[in-house]
């Protein structure tokens, strides 16, 4: 059996009266709202309601799921202990998602949990639900820092969980929107806010749940929102399902943005399955960037195919222009899956014969000896988007005033330590952000005596 329904709710603690004593009436729309989800709830009656939380347990490469038989939980840190809460917990769906996860190897699980007690992301919804319905146990789900693709395939194995156990289900994504859409918020005001308010709300009362998995992250970041993450996992949860969508509020009066649509799920429809045709464009889109990037990209590509699959360091094409035979000089490889880091490894000086030679063996380490992730595999590669960064010769200078973030590289030295930042990247907006990155990055403390070097990088895609 499918999911029933599924609902997009925010989790404000100023909306419990206990909490707000009498602030909550500023957000009468959304509590309104609240009280039409929880009727529609109690009137289908589930076995089992699965609430995806931005506040409960969250790893960076996993997907938590609250693991025993109960929790508890209060509303005691917000001033308001006697608002209780004690939940069972549908050990046969648990263990069936946990199952479906290992079964194809995906970082999901009841592994690692950190605090039993129930988050309010859960106990917002709880509140509402629990007043009209007393019925049915839950399956809490924490969010991860994996990209939105995975966040849409752990839907997709709930949903298949639901479908094996039979379980009569819903689901519940709490998550607020934006957190800066007024000056006078607790969070400030971000210009991007607004932006991302209106139009993740365009796109879940319109039930275009593909879009959602094409939201930019910087900008999300740069949102501040919260639940971005547990509304994706709802998509997948709902995944190759027609879907007739309904908003029943949005508010934005405090300052952090707070929506509310309702989801009921209809006949199989191959035409969303949104994850299939994601990747499918992405696909399209890489293969092309690929057949348009110039010598240097395309050797770094090479290189890392040879050596993932074949385990095999490449030697250097006898196509290869003659400008990369006659240069000496540092590289950086940079690797990106779905729009996201994989790997970034290089040379501030020469180390090879060549710029070719510099490049293969970065290539090979960015995809496989980056500290921070795991070794890039065979079933990424068609994912994988790669630049490449030949530097300049360093140059000293003697402030940062001598420093442009979209222009120069920094290279900070102190003693034998030193850490290195590219020119022109997404979220360094500042060179005193750019400085404090390459110190982090070597070790360097404030208290350090540094010298400054800047250098030119010519990128390649």
């Amino acid at each position: 059996m499918p999911i029933i329904s599924a609902y997009m709710v925010p989790h404000p603690p100023l909306i419990i009266p206990d909490v707000g004593r009498g602030g909550e009436a500023q957000i009468e729309e959304t509590k309104i709202a609240y009280e039409r989800v929880a009727e529609e709830i109690a009137e289908i009656e589930p076995e089992t309601i699965i609430i995806s939380s931005p506040h409960a347990t969250m790893y960076a490469d996993y997907f938590h799921i609250s693991p025993g038989n109960a929790a508890t939980g209060s509303f005691s840190r917000f001033g308001a202990d006697k608002v209780k809460f004690i939940e069972e917990y549908d050990t046969t769906l648990v263990s069936e998602i946990e199952k479906r996860a290992k079964k194809i190897s995906f970082p999901a699980g009841t592994l690692g949990e950190v605090d039993r007690d129930l988050d309010h992301g859960t106990m917002v919804p709880l509140f509402f639900i629990r007043k009209k319905y007393k019925g049915g146990k839950i399956v809490r789900v924490g969010l991860s820092g994996l990209p939105l693709t995975d966040h849409y395939r752990m839907g997709q194995i709930i949903k298949d969980a639901v479908d094996a156990t039979g379980k009569r289900a819903v689901y519940v994504a709490s998550g607020d929107l934006s957190h800066k859409l007024q000056d006078y918020g607790p969070y400030g005001y971000s210009a991007e806010g607004p932006v991302y308010d209106q139009k993740v709300m365009d796109v879940c009362q319109r039930g275009a749940f593909g879009e959602l998995l094409e939201f930019d992250e910087d900008f999300c970041d740069k949102a501040a929102e919260c639940g971005h993450r547990s509304f994706v996992i709802m998509a997948g949860a709902l995944d190759g399902m027609k879907v007739r969508a309904n908003r029943l509020s949005h508010q934005d009066i405090t300052g952090v943005g707070y929506g509310i649509c309702t989801f009921t799920p209809g006949d199989e429809d191959d035409s969303r399955r949104f994850l299939d045709l994601f990747y499918r464009e992405k696909e399209r889109e890489i293969k092309e960037k690929r057949q348009n990037s110039d010598a240097y990209v395309q050797l770094a590509y090479k290189s890392v195919y040879s050596y993932v699959l074949e385990k095999k360091v490449l030697p250097v094409p006898s196509d290869i222009p003659e400008e990369m035979l006659g240069i000496r000089a540092g590289a950086f490889v940079s690797i990106h899956e779905h729009g996201k880091l994989r790997g970034c490894i290089g040379t501030i000086g020469p180390t090879c014969e060549n710029v070719a030679e510099e490049i293969i063996q970065n290539a090979i380490s960015a995809s496989t000896k980056d500290p921070r992730f795991n070794a890039i595999t065979a079933n990424e590669l068609e994912f994988l988007e790669i630049n490449v960064d030949v530097l300049g010769e360093p140059e000293n200078i003697s402030s940062i005033d001598e420093l442009d973030v979209k222009k120069y590289g920094v290279i900070v030295s102190s003693g034998r330590k030193r850490g290195l930042l590219l020119p022109d990247l997404d979220g360094v907006d500042s060179v005193e952000q750019q400085v404090a990155i390459a110190m982090q990055k070597g070790g360097i403390t404030e208290d350090d005596e540094i010298r400054l070097q800047r250098f030119k990088v010519v990128r390649h895609y």
